[in-house]
């Protein structure tokens, strides 16, 4: 009789075990998750209020809109750590940043890294465990005295909720492909392709080449490459630090941009948008990732 209890009291104890197991699985986050399974475009304007250019940001949303897929339109105040981690979850297609970008340092022995600059206001008490692992560190502007978060290869690897689905990403922003950091992380987490410039890049330039790229991508329905090609010999290099645009992997060459929608009519949110260049001042507490060699010509 007691062995009969036993075993009652061990099955029962079993099933509750299952239950939570289950409810667990069901109802907790998965980093895996998709928001929203249409397929999408994002504009990313982190200098939307720092640098606004109204001009550029119709001219584009035009381009994209003969894609017939919505465009998530999102202006400095919207980018956050938080911002960043979330957008695998949006199946963005296309996801164009134009935010302040750098690879340069005042730190010692760090990464080969290619920083992204928040809006968010950089805090010691803020994404404390990210801070310790360097997936975020703070970032300035020459004679601004706010710090910034900014976000590290490492954060797109390690704190990017899910992952990109073929998503092609346009940073616009200087530095991009100075180091192939950012580029590879990226490509690990999902993206096809990515396009950036290797060095630092004006405002006007950027924006140029932007709208000339977007229209062989989209307008002309070229491959990366000839997108690229075309883009650099009608725009140029950058006139001042002659960087130019480039594309990672290799292999992404020959792909095509091959955006379409499934469902819906394009939605268009309009604000303006521009790009600045700014250095990288990394590290938790003491050194960092800057932006801008000099306040001319605006950089990115």
């Amino acid at each position: 009789m007691l062995k009969r209890r036993l075993t009652y009291v061990l099955a029962i104890m079993v099933a509750f075990i299952l239950i939570g197991v289950l409810a667990y699985a069901f109802l907790s986050p998965r980093s895996s998750t998709i928001i929203d399974s249409t397929p999408k475009i994002a504009i990313v304007d982190q200098l939307s209020t720092m640098f606004p250019n109204p001009t550029f940001n119709q001219t584009v949303q035009g381009i994209l809109n003969q894609t017939g897929l919505k465009i998530d339109y999102y202006s400095s105040q919207d980018i956050t750590v938080d911002f960043y981690r979330s957008l695998p979850s949006h199946n963005y297609k296309l996801i164009i940043f134009r935010v302040h970008s750098t690879a340069e340092t005042n730190a010692k022995d760090m990464p080969p890294w290619v920083v992204f600059f928040t809006s968010e206001n950089y805090s010691r008490t803020a994404h404390v465990s990210e801070q310790a692992d360097m997936r975020v560190v703070y970032v300035e502007f020459p004679n601004v005295t706010q710090l910034y978060f900014g976000i590290t290869p490492t954060f797109v690897e390690n704190s990017m909720e899910g992952n990109f689905n073929d998503t092609t990403i346009i940073a616009m922003g200087c530095d991009g492909l100075n180091k192939t950091s950012m580029a590879e992380a990226f490509i690990e987490k999902g993206a096809k392709a990515y396009i950036s410039w290797n060095g630092f890049v004006s405002i006007d330039h950027t924006d140029e080449a932007t709208e000339c790229l977007l229209r062989d991508l989209v307008t002309e329905n070229q491959t990366v490459q000839e997108s690229v090609n075309e883009t650099m010999n009608e725009v140029g290099p950058d006139p001042i630090d002659k960087s130019v645009l480039m594309f990672y992997p290799d292999n992404a060459g020959a792909s095509f941009l091959l955006l379409s929608a499934t469902t819906g009519a394009p939605s268009v949110m309009a604000t303006p948008a521009v790009s600045a260049c700014a250095f990288i001042n990394a590290t938790i507490a003491a050194p960092t990732f800057k932006t801008a060699r000099r306040n001319t010509n605006k950089k990115d």
